[in-house]
């Protein structure tokens, strides 16, 4: 099964490697109004249903969290005041982006600072035939690790064996091509790490 295993490491054929401009239309997501009380509205646009908005301190806990469930314009007003004293973000996760705005509260009072503001784009994985494309925006060049796993579908492997692993620094655009064709069946498990989250796509083959 180890001969079976490393043949088929050998054969995970990276096929090419090539820079992409991406074009991602970016402008800010949240609008946050205040009224006199300190009472925030949070207008969000553009939305789609399942994406998911979030208030996290700033040990990443989750605060609060909502499913969208309408496509569109999202409003809702927030009493933020009553939290305590510190640090926190909110998070909208859509498809292909995760958007971040931070806000802080002292003494009950709220503040935003829009020039703070951040997008992080996701790995976007496209299965095509036998062909597997990477994709991945980020504006700030910051690093990608990238690991492939397979698990046989028979069963013989009693933890996923890793295929491939590669670290990407210092690049803007990131795609790979892989070629999954003449590979053992069984599944595979693609886990990217950056900008300190994790994403992980699965594959049948």
């Amino acid at each position: 099964m180890k001969n079976v295993l490393n043949n088929t490491k050998k054969r995970f054929l990276m096929v090419t490697m090539f820079a992409t401009l991406l074009s991602f239309a970016h402008e800010g997501s949240f609008l946050i109004a205040k009224n006199d009380a300190d009472k925030i509205s949070v207008t969000l646009t553009d939305v789609k249903v399942g994406n998911l908005l979030s208030i996290k301190g700033d040990n990443g806990i989750v605060l609060y969290k909502e499913l969208i469930k309408e496509e569109g314009t999202y409003t809702k007003g927030f009493d933020l005041t009553s939290l305590p004293d510190g640090e926190y973000i909110f998070e909208l996760d859509k498809d292909v982006e995760i958007n971040t705005i931070p806000f802080s509260v002292t003494s009950n009072k709220v503040n935003f600072n829009k020039d703070l503001e951040t997008t992080i784009y996701k790995p976007v994985t496209r299965i095509k035939g036998e062909m597997v494309y990477i994709s991945r925006l980020s504006l700030n060049k910051s690093p990608l690790a990238i690991a492939v796993y397979f698990t046989p579908e028979d069963g013989s492997a009693h933890v996923p064996e890793l295929m491939y692993s590669e670290t990407i620094e210092n690049t803007e655009n990131v795609s790979r091509i892989f070629r999954l064709s003449g590979l053992n069946k069984g599944d595979y498990k693609i886990i990217y790490k950056t900008d300190g989250k994790v994403f992980t796509k699965e594959i049948t083959n």
